[in-house]
């Protein structure tokens, strides 16, 4: 049921909803240089795919890095896809917490699960980007020593 409530109640409840925008900002950050990583990963790709040519071993690098860029690509992509999940649950977090100033359903529950919701894929997406930037780094490591 709706309830009418005065202007300083509304005003409140906006307060309220626009805290996890700054959450909001912080995860675009990150799926800003996720995007990013992912256009130099396909670029990186497309250059050395039209070095590759028969596998001898002159080529035999190559074919590695390729594939490495592949699981990067694939680890980025999934960060890519939980930020993207992440974001649109914080929204509904905004959303359910102006539209529970108006109706007089208890909307604790729901906020909460979203909001670890929301939290478990910014971790899992964190999780893969580590992945990524330890594949990226790999190869670095290896021909230091």
């Amino acid at each position: 049921m709706i309830t009418e409530l005065p202007v300083t109640t509304i005003a409140h409840a906006i307060q309220l909803a626009v805290a996890p925008v700054f959450l909001l900002t912080g995860v675009a950050s990150i799926l800003s240089v996720l995007t990013n990583r992912l256009g130099r990963i396909i670029d990186r790709s497309r250059f050395l795919e039209g070095k590759s040519l028969p596998i001898d071993e002159t080529h035999k690098a190559i074919h590695v890095e390729l594939k490495s860029l592949k699981q990067r690509a694939r680890l980025i992509h999934l960060a890519i896809g939980l930020c993207t999940t992440c974001l649109l649950l914080i929204c509904s977090v905004v959303a359910v917490l102006f539209l529970g100033s108006f109706i007089t359903l208890n909307m604790a529950v729901v906020i909460a699960l979203l909001f670890v919701a929301a939290m478990l894929c910014l971790i899992a997406a964190l999780l893969n980007f580590i992945g990524e930037i330890y594949l990226a780094t790999v190869h670095v490591r290896g021909s230091s020593t």
